[in-house]
């Protein structure tokens, strides 16, 4: 016997059973890992593996599918902790030490930047990584959709570096860099710009800009040239720079700010919304100056 499809017809007639109930219209909401990311609670994808683990109940049942939608009326619990509705989009602006990472937890027992961030700041996830070694502007928000959007290759975003470096360089071995290379082991940079700083003793400080943002990027490229990286400190993540935040510190950047350096960039539904006008304007803090893209 061949086996019995549904038609459209007869799918309309039953309701989609999940943990909200029988009579829950299965074409509103959105799916619940998109609304994890952008509560703030993890990116899609880590919301994903949470349901897998089942650790995410809707209305006290355990979820086991991430193809399951909701609207936020519903009672979400993440490990048992309920998952506010999303609020109004942030972003701030770390100081990441050298030493931390950047995960949530880490099996080998090592700091991660969430065990030294303030405890009064609201749950967030970082825009992009920063590795163990490097320091300097690591973004945080508390919307797993603008993170996302951030990310991507498209937006174009510029990271500057500043890498103290030992060995021997000129000038004109740090231009090869521009026109892209390939390691070893296949793996292709496309162009990287780096400028001679100053030479002291055995390090040179170099400056580095890249697009791409690759894992250990600016680390890699280096030493193609021969040269050891042995401190490195982001200094401008696309607009937003690190300017004198110190060390450990942890600066909100204000919403007319995030929506005027990413407008252009970003979808409008993942921006904060726009503040009523005052009759004074406060000037945006040092280290939120919007830095516009060469077109």
């Amino acid at each position: 016997m061949a086996d019995r499809r549904e038609t459209n017809r007869n799918r309309k007639k039953q309701s989609k059973r999940g943990p909200s109930g029988p009579d829950r219209d299965w074409q509103d909401g959105e799916r619940i890992a998109k609304y994890l990311a952008r509560a703030g609670v993890a990116s899609r994808r880590e919301a994903e593996a949470m349901i897998e683990r089942g650790e995410v109940r809707i209305n006290g049942r355990k979820l086991t599918t991430p193809a399951f939608k909701v609207t936020g009326r519903e009672d979400i619990r993440v490990n048992g902790k309920p998952v506010k509705a999303h609020e109004q989009t942030r972003v701030w602006r770390y100081h990441k030490p050298s030493g931390l990472i950047t995960t949530t937890s880490d099996p080998e027992g090592r700091r991660t930047i969430f065990e030294e961030l303030p405890k009064a700041l609201p749950r967030t996830i970082t825009i992009g990584r920063l590795d163990l070694t490097t320091e300097g502007i690591l973004l945080l928000t508390n919307d797993g959709g603008l993170a996302r959007a951030m990310e991507l290759p498209k937006t174009g975003f510029v990271r500057h570096y500043r890498a103290r470096a030992h060995g021997k360089i000129t000038q004109e071995e740090l231009d090869t860099l521009q026109g892209g290379i390939t390691l070893d082991d296949g793996t292709r940079y496309t162009s990287v710009e780096a400028d001679l700083e100053r030479e002291t003793g055995t390090n040179n400080w170099i400056n580095v800009r890249l697009s791409e943002g690759k894992n250990r990027e600016v680390r890699k490229a280096l030493e193609h040239l021969g040269l050891k990286v042995n401190r490195l400190i982001r200094t401008q993540y696309g607009p937003f720079e690190l300017a004198d935040l110190r060390p450990g510190a942890v600066e909100e950047i204000p919403s007319t700010v995030l929506r005027e350096a990413l407008q252009d960039v970003v979808p409008a539904h993942l921006l904060p919304r726009e503040e009523q006008p005052t009759r004074e304007r406060r000037k945006p803090p040092v280290g939120s100056r919007v830095h516009r893209r060469k077109r």
